[in-house]
Parts: structure tokens; C-alpha cells; sequence
């Protein structure tokens, strides 16, 4: 077996790969650049060597940095991960060039598959069904509007070397197939060293599955299964899920099946995954294969107990893969939620900075549940703007889908995160989402299900009613201990009352109080009670409580006269009163909101790529007025209305922060 493996890579799937070596007995070495010295994946390895500055072009992707890395570390075999050059021909030749082992396919397989443009063409000629479109190289923005046409709108514009949805758009028409061709080929170029473009026809309404699969170098080949991933914003994986809920038998081994073949033609040897897109009438259609390890690789490993970073390094090794396609077993259901450094409230733009706190859930593995967190940070630790936003993969296993959704509610209202943007709130509302707990659901969901953007959840009246009697036996027990507080003047006792008033969301609940010592009895007007139970003190940021028997967890911080709250995805303001200080507080003015309508703030943290307009220009609504560039991602602003530019504050090459004014309207 090999003796010590250099990942590649940086973040969440550099712990993971480190943590399957150290469980085979491998030693690790972590490359590392400016902005990763003090990252987790660094510690975690047992040596770490510096392979450039920040930015991916100038170290993760630079294939002399990496290979110099590898020499001075003496590792005998490199694991890529996903992203940055685990799909690079040229880096896996580079490898095989000097005797260290690469830790994924062979260089005619990446080269075949890893092309979307040549792995399409194979997959014709292998008789796999595929989408329509136009595998050539596009050389310009007239050429790609000429072949959109041609193709019929709406069409997607994909990187050939892409992946991640990075250098993807959608577009609807001739305005957007040329905007999108530009943007496609300077995010491929920024990401992958490649700004070829092709373009497809863009089937409505799909399902994202996608097929596990596994080969040796001696001709042996499985599938495991499938991953449902239609959850997706801006063609980037937000849940994914094993199995589907929309999956036949027939059409499942179908699929997997037409995957081994396509595997087979082309000499593959390690994981892999063969993505397609289906329809509502089970019809399924070869949309690439993806050379590498998948991000969402753990719920295929929830759902089949096969640790795949192991096979691929027996695979990558020589041996014969031992898992026949009869021992490939389908136990419960998984999901996967995908935590992001972005804000939701701003249109999931993305955000970074200091993770002042950062408490995933226990990870716990038993018969009933699996909680399991594959991250890459740390609380103290910093999102930087030159990678991915990924901040941790918060998984869960239980027996049936229903209680894996359940389990996932749970740890995700447990999940800690402060200090910056994320996504925490979203997903909690997608898995109380009815369509999602039905199962019906296709790549749309996001756009169809939040049209205007994610502004927060209303919860219904009995969720508000127990996080009603929740807070309220909260506030007793901190006024208990501010009553009891050392050092008070004589004659100046603080009574404790049972009568109070609790507003959240609009809603006031005048409820009475009556304790003891194993918990309270909160009474409403219409005579309902809760028994809440809990050892929660004030100061403790996370709360377990019983409401009647029921569990519920809250996120906890103190605001006057009350608490702020986090649960289910809602984020509310508990005000707990007295009877008079309610009557008085509802007389309180509102603050209102400053007037930004005549001003173009950056929505994040980001370098202008370019400004379109100037000074005294006439806009129009939905122009582009500039491109900030983020996390990889390039983001165009556009004007609401029409206007006139009064005042330009930024330019090419600047770096704000969230709302920096870029430009002034009249």
C-alpha cells in the first residue's frame, strides 16, 4: 500500500481524504497557500507545504507548484479531490511522468469523459440517449447567439472543462446567449485554465440524477446506486439525496447499467460518476461524466457503507476491486445539505469573513440515525473570497426518507454558524418545504418555489405558540437569576411575575406562568397549556426543550426584554413583557429603513471586474451596470429603473465590502 498520499486540494475534501488515509494507515501532506496557512486541512496532515498566494491560479491549479510540492514531500501517490486539477489531464501525466500514482482515473479517461464536448460524442456513438445541442467549439458571442437559434431557446452555455456549475448559464435569448457566452468563458478560463464553450438544449423541468460508479484496472465495474441533486440554485447542488424518491427499478438499473458501459469504453479505473437529467416520463438523458470524486459522495456512502476515498485508493493502487455489483446493497435513505458562505436574504450572494462561532451538531452514528459533518473550517477561522463557499456538508441517515428528513430538520437547527452570511435558514425551510417532503421536485424547485428571492419563514400559529411558552419559561428563569443578582440595595427586591405578554411575528400571546421544579406550565387566553422542560441557563446558545413531549431546538441570543430566535429556518425577534410594558410598547414608533433607491450597492464582498457605464449615461431597467466577481463567480448588476449615472465611486480592479456604494443616480 502506499505510504504517504499528498491531497491536491484544500477545504472540506482535503479533511476527508486525510481522514480515510489516516484510518488506512497512510501518512498525508497538505499543500497550502497565503490564505490556507492556518486551515484546517494544514493541521490535520501530517506535513504541509506552501505552494503559492492566494489565488487558484497562482497555486491550487499551477501544475509546477503542485508536482514541486510532491517531490519535496517524497508522496508516492496524489489524491486531486473534486475541482482545481482533479479532472486535468495534463497533471495526471505529469504524475505518471515521475512515478507518483494518481489517485482517480486514467489520462485517456479524463481526457474522453472529462471533455463534455468529446464524453458527449462517446456517449452517442456507446447508443446513450443525449440531450440536443452543438458540440463544437464556439469561437465568439455572435457565433454562440447564431447557434442558440439554431438550437432553439432556451439553451445552456457549459464550459467544456467546467464542473461545479461554474461557467454555466442559461439563457432565454439572443441579450442573454451573448452576456452568458463572456461570462461562461471567463469563469471556465478562471477556473479551469479552459474557456471552450458548448451549448444544449436546456430541457424544462428536469430531475438531476446522477450514477455512482466504480472500476478497477483489470475490467471490473459497478454501480451504486443513484443521488437525487435536482435541488439546485444557479445550476450548483444545494440537497442532494440517496436514493431518488422518483426512481423505478427498471429505470434504475437501466441507468446504471448504460453507465458501466460507458465506464468500460473508455478504460475507467476508479470513482466516478455519470451524470443525467430525466424527465417526468422516467426518460433519462447522458448529461456528462465527472471524472473525479463527487461533492455529494457521502450519502451514496450513507446508503452502501462503502467508503469510497478507500476504494479509489486500492483502485489507484492495483488492486482488484473486491464489491461485486450483487453485494451493492440500497439500506435507508441519506440526505445532504450543502452549508454555504452566502446570504440568503441578499439573493444567496456570497459572503465572507471570521467564523466567530462555528458548532456543528454531534456526529453520531447508530440504528436508527447517522449525523455526520464532512467540513474543512473551524470556529476563529476565516471564509476567504478566493474559493468555493462551501463551509461544511451536514449529513444525515435513518431508515426510511421520512425520518432522514426529520433527523436532517433536527441537526440543522443545531447547527451553529455566526460571524458571516449562510445558508443555514434556507435549507431548514427547504426540508419543511411540502413539495420537498413529497418528493416532487425537479432542477426548478428553487426559482419556481422562491420566485422573489428567500426573505425568511412565517411559521404557522402552534410553531409560534411553542417557541411562545419555550421563550417565556426561558425569560423566568434569566429573571430568577437577575433577581437573585449579589449586592442589591436593601428594600430593592425584583419580584418575578407569571403574567406576560410574548410578541413575535406579528403575533402577541398573553400567556400566565406556573412552575416547579422539573419545568413549567405556560397557560394562553383560549386555554391551552404546554409543560415546557429544559435545562437551558442563560448564556447557552443553544436550546433543547420539550414542548408537551415534543423536542425542539432553538438558536439562542439575548436581545432586550427578550430573545432573538432561530428555528425551522425563521429568524424572530421574542419580546417578552409585562402586561404594561406590552400596552406601552405597542405605542413605539417604527425606525424606517434609509432611502438607498438612488444608489448601486455591492451586494458582496468583491472585485469589480468591470463598470459598463459612465457618468451622465442614460440606463435602462435591466441594463448591466457593472461585474463583481466572488468566490469564483461572476455576478452582473443591473439597473432597476430607468436613471442617469451622477456619480461613479468605483472602478476595474477595486475590492469592496458589502454595501460599498459603486455608483450614484440622479
Amino acid at each position: 500500500m502506499f505510504k504517504k498520499i499528498l491531497i491536491a486540494n484544500r477545504g472540506e475534501i482535503a479533511c476527508r481524504v486525510i481522514k480515510t488515509a489516516q484510518k488506512m494507515g497512510i501518512k498525508t501532506v497538505a499543500i497550502y497557500s497565503d490564505a490556507d496557512r492556518r486551515a484546517l486541512h494544514v493541521q490535520m496532515a501530517d506535513e504541509a507545504i506552501h505552494i503559492g498566494p492566494a489565488p487558484a491560479n497562482q497555486s491550487y491549479i499551477v501544475i509546477e507548484n503542485v508536482l514541486r510540492a510532491v517531490k519535496e514531500s517524497g508522496a508516492d501517490a496524489v489524491h486531486p479531490g473534486y475541482g482545481f486539477l482533479s479532472e486535468n489531464k495534463l497533471f495526471a501525466q505529469a504524475l505518471a511522468d515521475i512515478g507518483v500514482a494518481f489517485i482517480g482515473p486514467p489520462v485517456n479517461a479524463i481526457e474522453s469523459m472529462g471533455d463534455k464536448i468529446t464524453s458527449k460524442k462517446i456517449a452517442q456513438e456507446a447508443g446513450v440517449s443525449t440531450v440536443p445541442g452543438y458540440m463544437g467549439v464556439i469561437a465568439d458571442a455572435d457565433e454562440a447567439v447564431k447557434i442558440s437559434n439554431q438550437v432553439g431557446y432556451p439553451v445552456m452555455l457549459k464550459a467544456s472543462a467546467g464542473g461545479g456549475g461554474k461557467g454555466m448559464r442559461i439563457a432565454w435569448n439572443d441579450q442573454e446567449a451573448r452576456e452568458g457566452f463572456q461570462s461562461s468563458k471567463n469563469e471556465a478560463a478562471n477556473s479551469f485554465g479552459d474557456d471552450r464553450i458548448f451549448i444544449e438544449k436546456f430541457v424544462t423541468q428536469p430531475r438531476h440524477i446522477e450514477i455512482q460508479v466504480l472500476a478497477d484496472s483489470h475490467g471490473n465495474a459497478i454501480y451504486l446506486n443513484e443521488r437525487e441533486c435536482s435541488i439546485q440554485r444557479r445550476n450548483q447542488k444545494v440537497i442532494e439525496e440517496a436514493p431518488s424518491p422518483f426512481l423505478d427499478e427498471a429505470t434504475r438499473k437501466a441507468m446504471g447499467e448504460q453507465s458501466v458501459a460507458l465506464a468500460q469504453a473508455v478504460g475507467y479505473a476508479s470513482a466516478g460518476t455519470v451524470e443525467f437529467i430525466v424527465d417526468g416520463a422516467s426518460k433519462f438523458y447522458f448529461l456528462e461524466m465527472n471524472t473525479r470524486l463527487q461533492v455529494e459522495h457521502p450519502v451514496t456512502e450513507l446508503i452502501t457503507s462503502v467508503d469510497l476515498v478507500e476504494q479509489m485508493i486500492r483502485v489507484a493502487f492495483g488492486e482488484v476491486l473486491q464489491i461485486k455489483q450483487d453485494d451493492v446493497q440500497r439500506n435507508g435513505w441519506a440526505i445532504e445539505s450543502r452549508l454555504y458562505a452566502e446570504d440568503p436574504y441578499r439573493n444567496f450572494l456570497p459572503a465572507i469573513g471570521r467564523l466567530t462561532r462555528y458548532r456543528p451538531p454531534e456526529e453520531t452514528v447508530s440504528d436508527t440515525v447517522v449525523v455526520r459533518n464532512d467540513t474543512g473550517v473551524y470556529e476563529g477561522g476565516e471564509i476567504s473570497m478566493y474559493y468555493d463557499p462551501m463551509i461544511a456538508k451536514l449529513c444525515t441517515w435513518a431508515p426510511t426518507r421520512e425520518t432522514a428528513i426529520e433527523a436532517m430538520r433536527v441537526a440543522l437547527d443545531s447547527f451553529e454558524v455566526e460571524g458571516i452570511g449562510h445558508n443555514l435558514p434556507f435549507l431548514s425551510a427547504v426540508m419543511d418545504h411540502p413539495r420537498f417532503a413529497s418528493g416532487n421536485i425537479t432542477t426548478a424547485f428553487i426559482e419556481e418555489e422562491y420566485p422573489d428571492g428567500f426573505d425568511g419563514v412565517s411559521l404557522s400559529e402552534d410553531a409560534l405558540r411553542r417557541i411562545a411558552a419555550a421563550t417565556c419559561a426561558m425569560y423566568r428563569v434569566s429573571e430568577i437569576r437577575r433577581a437573585r443578582v449579589s449586592g442589591r440595595m436593601d428594600n430593592h427586591e425584583r419580584k418575578v411575575g407569571t403574567e406576560w405578554v410574548v410578541a413575535l411575528q406579528d403575533q402577541a400571546f398573553p400567556v400566565s406562568i406556573s412552575a416547579d421544579p422539573k419545568g413549567a406550565n405556560i397557560s394562553f387566553e383560549d386555554g391551552e397549556t404546554l409543560r415546557v422542560v429544559s435545562d437551558w441557563v442563560p448564556g447557552d446558545h443553544l436550546a433543547r426543550l420539550q414542548i408537551s413531549g415534543v423536542d425542539l431546538v432553538l438558536k439562542v441570543d439575548k436581545i432586550t426584554s427578550g430573545f432573538r430566535i432561530r428555528s425551522r429556518g425563521a429568524d424572530i425577534k421574542v419580546r417578552v413583557r409585562t402586561p404594561r410594558q406590552a400596552e406601552l410598547a405597542h405605542l413605539m414608533l417604527e425606525k424606517i429603513a434609509p432611502d438607498t433607491s438612488r444608489l448601486l450597492l455591492c451586494p458582496m464582498p468583491g472585485l469589480i471586474v468591470n463598470v459598463n457605464v459612465a457618468v451622465g449615461d442614460t440606463v435602462h431597467e435591466g441594463q448591466a451596470l457593472c461585474t463583481v466577481e466572488a468566490m469564483k463567480m461572476e455576478n452582473i448588476l443591473r439597473a432597476e429603473k430607468a436613471s442617469t449615472v451622477a456619480k461613479i465611486n468605483a472602478q476595474a480592479g477595486d475590492s469592496l465590502a458589502v454595501d460599498d456604494v459603486i455608483m450614484e443616480f440622479e
